[in-house]
């Protein structure tokens, strides 16, 4: 008689702790989703649309083929911060030496203040074209206002307006549906690979895979994983998070790729930059789908920017020994705050100097780029598997497997980028 009863209430019981689990991984997401949301900044922008524009829909079945990849990459750099209580530059001084360290992180805060101005420029180029006003007008109110967001607020404001930008990014989504691309041309690139044997094929998937697996983000979703303090039980939470943010990440990468095929591919279109973009977006998307564009790259910058400079402000100051956080106030954390402000400053003056481009900063900061992320695979993967340093949360299958393989995307990228170079 009773054992009905008793069975439906143990069956409560379980739906609600499932219940209460879920509650608060949704709680807990954070550091993956803004991760995922920064990886489409300004210039990821512009290169999945030209992305599109110049190959059409056949780099779909790429980007996501990319996803795992980028997933893995980014789980094993939160896994290691979650377990071991410390940033990536604190972990390779420990465990390799304090010269690469210093080597990595120059490379990275090179490369960050390159796309810092980078992306400035792309949220004022967007804003000269609605207001007619210069860029340079704009400059410096837009890094006057990431500075004192970051420098006088408090970690969970910050965490919130971050992850409000993240979700603004959703407007994308919405330019695609509103492009009306022929959904069964766009599933079958999706799903059946195709390579282009040209070199725009070959130079747009370089620019593509390049932009979505970033050293940048490795940097930054560490020391977020860090910054909320999470306990090891937590570590599946974190995949959770992580997955949650790299699929809204590509998912936005995939609408943009969609957006300029359909808009831009065939036109003979010339894209150097979010200038030439935007004023060519314009008239084939029409003013309703360019307001949604220019929405989604304002929110995209103030989203990028911060991760941006937070990621070089907080390798910096791990790797010596400084205090850092965004919860410090100003005084105590001096050295980290000056070099957060001193990123965004000098990303300014890039866009100032006389001479180099956005086009070259992309270019560059590519390049830079290019010689970091393998490097920084490769020894996120000894020390993932590493049981003295991980015990029992080692890579998973999953983690290894995929991050060989971007390892190995990767380095292969890097040897292309290098070649082109010295060309």
């Amino acid at each position: 008689m009773h054992e009905p009863v008793e069975r439906r209430t143990t069956l409560r019981q379980r739906i609600r702790d499932e219940v209460a689990k879920n509650r608060r991984r949704i709680k807990n997401l954070g550091p993956g989703l803004i991760t995922g949301g920064a990886g489409d900044d300004p210039a990821g922008v512009v290169t999945y649309t030209v992305v599109g524009a110049t190959t059409g829909f056949s780099q779909l079945w790429l980007l996501l083929l990319a996803t795992p990849m980028m997933i893995a990459v980014q789980n094993m750099a939160a896994r290691i911060a979650v377990v071991t209580g410390k940033s990536l530059p604190e972990i390779t001084t420990a465990f390799y030496s304090r010269k690469l360290t210093v080597f990595m992180v120059t490379i990275l805060a090179l490369a960050n203040i390159l796309t810092i101005g980078a992306d400035l420029n792309a949220i004022a180029a967007i804003l000269h074209i609605v207001s007619g006003y210069p860029t340079v007008t704009f400059l410096i109110p837009i890094t006057a206002l990431i500075g004192y967001l970051v420098t006088f607020g408090r970690y969970r404001l910050i965490k919130g307006v971050l992850i409000t930008l993240t979700a603004v990014l959703g407007v994308y989504i919405v330019s695609a549906v509103l492009a009306k691309p022929p959904v069964l041309e766009v599933l079958k690139n999706t799903f059946i690979p195709h390579i282009g044997m040209h070199a725009a094929w070959i130079i747009a998937a370089l620019g593509m895979l390049g932009t979505t697996i970033s050293p940048y983000l490795m940097f930054w979703q560490a020391a977020e994983e860090k910054e909320e303090k999470k306990s090891v039980v937590q570590a599946d939470d974190v995949g959770v998070d992580t997955v949650v943010g790299m699929l809204w990440s590509n998912l936005l990468a995939y609408c943009m790729i969609v957006t300029g095929a359909v808009m831009l591919h065939g036109t003979g279109a010339e894209i150097r930059d979010m200038t030439t973009l935007a004023t060519t977006l314009r008239p084939a998307a029409g003013e309703y789908a360019f307001a949604l564009f220019s929405l989604g790259v304002v929110a995209a910058g103030l989203l990028a920017i911060p991760v941006l400079a937070g990621s070089t402000a907080y390798a910096v100051a791990d790797t010596y020994g400084w205090r850092n956080g965004m919860d410090y106030k100003v005084s105590d954390a001096k050295g980290f705050y000056i070099v957060f402000v001193g990123a965004l400053i000098v990303g300014d003056l890039v866009d100032m100097v006389p001479g180099i481009t956005v086009v070259d900063a992309l270019y560059y900061s590519q390049v830079l780029d290019g010689m970091l992320i393998p490097l920084l695979i490769g020894i996120a993967l000894l020390i993932s598997n590493n049981k003295a340093v991980m015990g029992e949360y080692t890579g998973t299958r999953f983690q290894n497997l995929f991050s060989m393989v971007a390892l190995a995307v990767t380095s292969m990228l890097t040897a292309v980028m290098i070649w082109q170079w010295m060309e």
